[in-house]
């Protein structure tokens, strides 16, 4: 596994982070909680120590996994979740990131995966209607108290960034990016050039950058990945299959699978931390920590970024 610094935090991190998202179950198809237990294991035991997690992720299952995974291991974890999101009586989320609710979020959490310290707490979403000054304000709170170590946001505008930053100093930022995600590229580049400590979800594309996926899915209707991506739709669909023909070609050159080639694109950006990556079996897990026991040759993390242009327009 290979380690940095995250941001000015003086956390030594790996550069994979364990993505819980898909094991929290609803809106992911068939999820087994042995399995994914086991991807969790098998990942921190081949020297992952980030994980991150959120109550949004199955409506709490997944920091409750989590919890469970790293009861006897929690000082060798580095452990993230979030505030500013919530679900009704009927299970439907919404945001919300006021003072009180943030303050609730992080008791609730700290319940579920039975700790009495989270390393890193960052804001879910924005809401429309909270001030960022009050989610700031819950922040610090927290911090104070002893419940945070550090504060982060994601999904985040650089604007909302800029003036979070008026109240606290930000030590993480967690943003969509990938070869088919670049929008947030811009916003990242700056938080490392800043010292603030970045990470970026969706890196493998929900799987469609990995190679498995070869043909259009058939989700059903209240699957995350139509509903929150736009890669499963055409015309981008076709548009990314079309790269991933192209990475296969790097794939083999380096005898590796298209998700290895995939990861260490990202790893290599020069500008992320950390990369979540979500795992729901040991296969999977094995496979993406292959991917840090070798890297890509630059002339060919420049030539994958031509490819990624000219595929997609990004």
């Amino acid at each position: 596994m290979r380690y940095t610094m995250l941001g000015k935090t003086e956390l030594k991190v790996s550069q994979a982070t364990i993505g819980t998202w898909a094991i929290g179950g609803a809106g992911w198809g068939d999820v087994n909680k042995k399995e994914s237990m086991e991807a969790i294991e098998t990942m921190i035991e081949r020297g992952v120590n980030l994980i991150d997690t959120a109550p949004f992720y199955g409506l709490g299952e997944s920091e409750k996994i989590v919890g469970e995974v790293i009861r006897d291991k929690r000082d060798d974890i580095v452990l993230l979740t979030k505030a500013g999101t919530g679900w009704n009586e009927k299970g439907v989320p919404f945001k919300r990131s006021d003072y009180k609710s943030i303050l609730k979020d992080c008791e609730e959490s700290l319940q579920r995966l039975k700790t009495d310290y989270i390393d890193l707490y960052l804001i879910h979403w924005p809401d429309e209607v909270t001030p960022i000054e009050e989610m700031m304000d819950a922040m610090n709170k927290l911090k104070q108290d002893g419940k945070i170590r550090f504060i982060g946001a994601s999904n985040f505008s650089k604007e909302e960034v800029l003036e979070s930053e008026k109240y606290v100093s930000f030590d993480v930022l967690q943003h969509p990016y990938s070869m088919v995600a670049q929008d947030f590229r811009e916003l990242l580049t700056w938080a490392h050039k800043n010292n603030i400590g970045t990470m970026s979800y969706g890196s493998l594309g929900a799987g469609i950058l990995t190679g498995s996926i070869r043909e259009m899915p058939k989700f059903s209707e209240d699957d995350m990945r139509l509903n929150f991506y736009d890669y499963f739709k055409e015309p981008k669909f076709s548009k990314v299959m079309q790269l991933v023909k192209r990475l296969d070609v790097y794939a083999e050159k380096y005898n590796v699978p298209v998700s290895q080639v995939t990861i260490n694109w990202n790893t290599q950006s020069g500008f992320l931390d950390t990369i979540l990556m979500g795992v729901r079996n040991k296969k999977e897990a094995e496979e993406n920590c292959a991917a840090f026991e070798w890297k890509l040759e630059q002339e060919d993390v420049e030539s994958i970024t031509k490819d990624i242009q000219e595929t997609l327009g990004a």
